[in-house]
């Protein structure tokens, strides 16, 4: 509580926190491992639900807690469901026993007047409906080689609002020439029906080149609101 208190008095007046947790699914995994939830899948399916159950609860009651506070104007989960392939347990089971839970949690933000954000990396068009059916109201994480951002806003924009997409070996690798040109191109088609917010897309990693990420930003600016 103290470190939200402290928050408000630091930041700028209309600034929110944005508060992250780690995930259910996430959880789940670090408690049962992908290999020992595969089997347990097969031989014990109540321990699973079970689990899920116990840690979906344990992170809703702090959502419930943590929205409370003014300072904080939207929650985020981080909830990894994929990989560059394909999604890390069949669709079907992350509708048994994940959605259901997003949908409780989704609703326990809202009954707030937040904003529900979900991070989720990997290939999860196969439950991306399913996703935006559970309420949320932004998608975060995007890589070229699974989806680039641009034909996700295409395909989901106007159902859910989505952010960053700038690729991370872009904004790691690239000249700062070639970050400008490709934010505009990330202006000019992402910009326009639906929402969508400028950032990376994912986590800005400590080897990003400090006048690339600004450069990003600045072209943003300037597209936007004109030099």
């Amino acid at each position: 509580k103290e470190l939200f208190y402290r928050a408000e008095k630091i930041m700028p007046e209309g600034m929110k926190v944005i508060a992250l947790c780690a995930g259910i699914l996430e959880n789940v995994m670090l408690l049962l491992g992908h290999e020992g939830i595969s089997y347990m899948l097969i031989d014990n399916p109540d321990l699973v639900r079970d689990t899920f159950e116990k840690v979906a609860d344990s992170i809703i009651k702090y959502y419930d807690i943590v929205a409370s506070f003014d300072t904080v104007g939207a929650l985020s989960l981080s909830d990894d469901m994929g990989f560059k392939t394909q999604t890390l347990l069949s669709p079907d089971i992350y509708r048994k026993y994940l959605f259901p839970f997003y949908k409780k949690l989704v609703g326990v933000i809202h009954s707030h007047g937040k904003f529900a954000i979900l991070h989720s990396c990997g290939k999860i068009d196969s439950v991306m409906d399913d996703i935006i059916d559970c309420g949320w109201d932004a998608k975060h994480s995007f890589e070229d080689e699974i989806m680039p951002v641009w034909q996700a806003k295409q395909k989901y924009g106007d159902r859910i609002a989505l952010l960053g997409g700038f690729d991370m070996d872009k904004i790691s690798t690239e000249t700062v020439e070639q970050v400008r040109e490709h934010t505009r191109m990330l202006m000019k088609n992402c910009s326009v029906g639906g929402c969508w917010a400028i950032g990376t897309g994912n986590s800005v990693a400590d080897y990003v080149p400090v006048e690339n990420f600004l450069a990003m930003l600045d072209e943003a600016y300037n597209y936007h609101y004109g030099k």
